[in-house]
């Protein structure tokens, strides 16, 4: 058997509502929220005792989804470096196809998104760059131009 789709990349997050708010101005949408709670979750995650709230967030076009999760219970536990540079192992980056670069970065540093160096073009393809956005993750966007 072969794995049909990925179904959705989870952050977690301290601020639910501002995060939701960040990837909404990046044009996410968002798909619904809930709380999750009870043995069947905490066997799951490997958890005891988990109580959190979700929202999960589709792309336009259907295909991905993201889910920001809050933890109530057990509180959540910070990584160290609280926000690690691009080269750190492990899962950290979300890239997103965009229109409008330039734009996007000045929508998103009202909630908070932060260049981590500048928007740069990779030959007659492609302009990119990496923000800081919601619980440290890097939100990576891409705008075609070739």
């Amino acid at each position: 058997m072969t794995v049909q789709r990925m179904d959705n990349v989870a952050i977690v997050v301290e601020d639910l509502d501002a995060a939701v708010a960040f990837f909404t101005e990046l044009g996410l949408e968002l798909e619904g929220t809930g709380q999750v709670e009870g043995l069947w979750v905490d066997r799951i995650v490997g958890l005891d005792g988990v109580r959190s709230e979700l929202a999960m967030m589709r792309t336009p076009d259907g295909h991905s989804k993201l889910e920001l999760t809050k933890y109530h219970s057990p509180a959540a536990v910070g990584a160290e470096p609280r926000n690690p540079p691009p080269n750190t192992l492990g899962l950290h980056r979300v890239m997103f196809a965009v229109d409008d670069i330039d734009d996007t970065c000045a929508r998103l540093r009202a909630h908070g998104g932060e260049l981590l160096g500048e928007v740069t073009q990779f030959e007659s393809a492609f302009r990119l760059c990496y923000l800081r956005g919601p619980a440290g993750v890097i939100v990576a966007l891409a705008e075609q131009i070739g």
